[in-house]
């Protein structure tokens, strides 16, 4: 039988499927993932960020329909993200993500030992136009903003410690780190953090979404999952 290549032609190569994400739970219209560091939520501009949690989940249950993606981690923030595997349950969780129905905890390992064992961070935020990504305080202009923290435990020149955001600014933790004591913030930015710290104290950003909660579509149940960090 002849060839339909045409000779002297290049058979492109398959495109490989995005490598796999650890799925701690699938339930019938969402399932629970671990977010690696260094990887983003959702698509980025061009073919070179293409992978994210989103393709991963889409790879793994080829059945899921969109939109799929209920909230965000940033890029260098590790730990649990919910995703949609179809439209109504997609709805459902996103008004809860949208009116604060949820439960978040994060952990996070600040720069130096900080002052006070626990508190509550109101700075509100915007975006930080000629220098984006970074996000910035502005008491003018910003969007309310709200962190409690506590300390879980004080190390080798480093604090480990818990965050409980109330409202889902971008960049919000890592702001309200970073921003000095006399401002209003903890003034101790994460370890690691390449925008609002050295970057270089660390090979990731030591940051993970320790615990999610909400609501069950469809029964009302109140769902809790837990992930520790790996640092």
């Amino acid at each position: 039988m002849a060839s339909s290549v045409a000779k002297g032609s290049r058979v492109p190569s398959p495109v490989p499927p995005p490598p796999r994400i650890p799925i701690l739970h699938r339930d019938e219209g969402f399932v629970i993932v671990e977010k690696p560091s260094c990887l983003l939520s959702v698509p980025g501009r061009g073919p070179s960020k293409a992978d994210c949690v989103v393709a991963r989940v889409a790879a793994l249950i080829p059945e899921a329909t969109g939109p799929m993606a209920v909230h965000r981690l940033d890029y260098e923030t590790s730990g649990l993200m919910v995703v949609a595997l179809d439209a109504p349950t997609h709805r459902t969780l996103s008004l809860q993500f949208e009116h604060r129905k949820t439960g978040k905890r994060y952990v996070a390992l600040l720069e130096g030992e900080v002052d006070g064992d626990e508190g509550q961070i109101d700075l509100p935020i915007i975006a930080d136009w000629p220098n984006r990504p970074r996000q910035m305080v502005d008491f003018d202009r910003g969007k309310p903003a709200t962190t409690l923290w506590r300390v879980i435990v004080r190390e080798a020149g480093r604090t480990r410690v818990e965050f409980r955001p109330l409202t889902g600014r971008t960049h919000q933790l890592r702001v309200h780190a970073a921003t000095p004591r006399e401002q209003g913030g903890i003034g101790a930015p994460i370890v690691g953090d390449p925008l609002y710290g050295t970057g270089a104290s660390a090979e990731r950003m030591m940051l993970h979404a320790a615990t999610l909660a909400f609501w069950r579509p469809g029964t009302g149940e109140w769902l809790v999952f837990s992930s520790e960090p790996q640092f």
